[in-house]
Order: structure tokens, then sequence, then C-alpha cells
């Protein structure tokens, strides 16, 4: 049983090199994850968050920022960014992609802040101006980006979340995704834009996000996190209800088991830095679907580590995770 807990062989993964130390003392037995768990990652925000451009770079050394959202995210949700950032679009020629990619990021980020999670009649005028300012620097900035390194997937990510925001309509939205999974058809980040972007509340219609996630999954090798794009689904779905029970039914028990098994819980499933969100995915939606076997070994295997997605669709969502961790 104890095994089983742990995965299919039985077998702890790996030690990380890179492993941010866990916390010793947690509060409800959970720790909210920072900097992607991840030594270098940290140094990488510390370098943004002091401006220091050089730092930066070096920094980044390790990944592939084209391609990778999460450690996009990281500099994308840091507040003063915007302030240094320019510079370096304007003075490093060499590194201009880079800066555009960071900068366009960011500024899509810091249009949301402005225009707040507010519902949009509750947004006023000046809080719209800004938004829509902030969301056309993004653009130029990411087609620019797009253009210097045409084999990037995050410029055209990035660019749906944009599209969405300024409410383009699907024909451009469609022509951004497609460019975006020309690049790498498994890509995760894209694929759970586009389940959001096909909920009713952003004009699609009832079950185009299921189906879209369905037909993903079928093509999704075993051991790849585009698994959970199942979970993402299931979730978006829950949101678009007034019901908290509409996931708890045996057909979606067995449909997010199915995926867990086939994605992050598989022997082949790479655990880098950040792995930790695709593990509260599916969290989060077993615990939604009343699931009881699965979902231990999904907690198991986070260890108290909370990722604020997809929980913020939740009132308290600290302390929903620390509940249902206790009761799985």
């Amino acid at each position: 049983m104890f095994g089983k807990l742990l995965g299919r062989s039985g077998e702890r993964p790996a030690a990380d090199p890179y492993a941010l130390p866990v916390p010793r003392r947690r509060k409800n037995g959970m720790y909210t994850l920072r900097a992607l768990g991840d030594v270098r990652v940290l140094a990488l925000v510390e370098a943004a968050d002091a401006g220091d451009w050089a730092a930066v770079k070096a920094a980044l050394v390790p990944f592939d920022l084209g391609r990778d959202h999460q450690v996009l995210g990281q500099l994308a949700d840091l507040d003063g960014v915007q302030d240094w950032i320019g510079r370096a679009v304007a003075e490093d020629e060499e590194h201009r992609a880079t800066a555009l990619l960071i900068s366009g990021a960011r500024h899509i980020n810091w249009g949301w802040e402005a225009r707040t999670a507010e519902r949009a009649v509750n947004v006023t005028q000046e809080q719209w101006r800004v938004f829509h300012e902030r969301l056309h620097i993004a653009e130029e900035q990411l087609f620019e980006a797009a253009e210097l390194r045409p084999e990037w997937v995050t410029p055209w990510r990035q660019l749906l979340t944009s599209g969405r925001g300024m409410s383009l309509g699907n024909a451009i939205n469609e022509t951004r995704r497609d460019a975006a999974l020309r690049r790498d058809p498994l890509d995760l980040g894209v694929h759970g834009d586009w389940v959001a972007q096909l909920q009713p509340r952003w004009g699609g219609e009832p079950g185009q996000a299921m189906a879209f996630a369905r037909d993903a999954f079928a093509r999704a090798p075993q051991g790849h996190r585009l698994g959970c794009v199942i979970a993402i689904a299931h979730i978006e779905d829950w949101v678009e209800t007034d019901r908290m029970d509409s996931l708890e039914t045996p057909a979606i028990q067995a449909e997010l088991r199915n995926a867990a098994d086939h994605s992050i819980l598989h022997p082949a499933y790479m655990r880098r830095p950040g792995w930790q969100q695709d593990f509260n995915t599916f969290a989060m939606a077993l615990s939604l679907a009343g699931e009881r076997h699965t979902v231990r070994r999904v907690f198991q295997a986070l260890d108290g580590a909370y990722t604020g997605y997809p929980w913020t669709y939740l009132a308290h969502p600290e302390k929903q995770f620390a509940r249902w961790q206790r009761s799985s």
C-alpha cells in the first residue's frame, strides 16, 4: 500500500538538487510554493526584483524562456519589472527578443492589475483605459519578439491572453492559438488557455471546452503534462455552474483518475520547476469530484505544497486546500 502512495513503481522520485528547502514550520500542514520551488528560479526572481538585467540574463541560462510559460510567469507577476525592462528593450540589441517577451508578459499582468478582478460592469472608465493601454503595448512587444524568435511559443500564448482581454474575437484568437500549437502541438499552457476561451463566459458553447480537452488528451503521450488539460477542463466547467457538486459523478471521477495515471502519476512524468502546479490542478479537480483514492496519491506527492492556481477559483483557497488535504 505504501508503494501505491508513492507511485506505480513504489519508488520515490530522485532528489532534485535545485529544489528549494521545504519550510519546517507550516500552517495547517501546508506552505505556499515560491519561485516554482527551484533555487535557480529564486535567483532569477531576486535579480529581476533588484532590476539587475545582467543578473537576470545570467539566471535565465538554464531555462528556455521561449517555451517555459511558468518561468516567464514568475517575471510577469513581479511588480516593478515594468520600471526597468524598457531600458533593456532599448539598449540590449543582442537580447532584445528576451527583453520584449518579458516586458510584453509583464504589461499584460500589469494591465489586469489595473482592471482588477471585478466584473466588467464594475470596472471604471479610467481602469478600462489603463487596461487597454497596457495591453496594446504588450501586443506590440510580443509580436516583435515573435518575429525576432519565430520558434518561440510563449509570445503566442501571451497574445492569446491579451486577445481575450481586448475581446478581439474568435478568428484572431484561433490564429494565435494555431501559431502556438504549430510550434508545440502538446503545449499545456496553450491548451489550458483555449479551454478557458471556449467557456460560455468568454463566448463559447457548453461542451466545447471539454471536447477540445478530450481530443488533446487523446494525443498526449504517457507521462506528458498535457494530461492536466482534463483536470483544467473539469475545473473550468465547474466554475460555469452554480452547483458545488457538479463534478461528483462516477464518470468524471473515473476520467480524472485515468488522466492522472496517464500524466502526473505515470513513471515517465518529469518533475520540472513548478511541477507542483500540475499536481495542485489534479488535487482540486479530484477533490471537487469527491474522488477518494487517486487524490490521496496526489496530496501525498505534494507534501503540503500549495500553488495559487487553480485554488483561487474558490473562496478562501488556502483553507480549501488545507481542508481537502486533511480529508484525503
